[in-house]
């Protein structure tokens, strides 16, 4: 109970502080996540709203990726497990225990896609001075990746351009 008043209180804060970064202007530039052992950063001009894991409904002849449709907030979203989008391979297997730290990440609604992605954890906004230096996306990486960044523990964050992500022939084709 104790867990789950903590994560409800994060994830509130972390709403808050994006709203007041949109409207103020605050120097955070990314919603830091975590997917598949993985570390991203969305930019906040195209993230959206953080929705805490519910259970989806499976879409048949679909993309292994692509996990299904949820209802979130009366809107219908289909659900893209990140870090099985950007690997290539099938989703971890889970149940809804081991989803307790999952969360829903919807695209910005200017970038015209009904769709969430599907991140193992929350990490937090970032501003341009937790990391120590930067490196331009390697010439094979997916057109949507982004610079990577070294933070000041020495771990690297790759940016994802949701933008571009949402521009994706095959992002968009969600059909097996």
């Amino acid at each position: 109970m104790a867990n789950r008043q903590a994560l409800r209180a994060l994830q509130t804060r972390l709403a808050e502080r994006l709203q007041i970064a949109r409207t103020e202007g605050v120097a955070a530039l990314w919603l830091a996540v975590e997917a598949g052992g993985k570390k991203y950063l969305f930019p906040l001009a195209q993230s959206g709203e953080i929705f805490p894991w519910v259970n989806t409904h499976p879409v048949s002849y679909t993309q292994a990726w692509f996990v299904g449709v949820a209802n979130l907030r009366g809107g219908l979203f289909g659900v893209v497990d990140l870090a099985s989008y950007v690997s290539g391979q099938p989703p971890a297997q889970t149940n809804d225990l081991m989803r307790s730290d999952s969360r829903l990440v919807s695209l910005n609604s200017a970038l015209d896609v009904n769709c969430v992605l599907l991140i193992d954890k929350l990490a937090g906004l970032r501003k341009q001075d937790a990391f120590a230096e930067f490196s331009e996306k390697a010439p094979d990486a997916p057109e949507f990746f982004g610079n990577q960044y070294l933070d000041h523990n020495g771990a690297t964050w790759q940016e994802i351009n949701l933008q571009l992500l949402a521009q994706q022939a095959h992002f968009l084709t969600i059909g097996a």
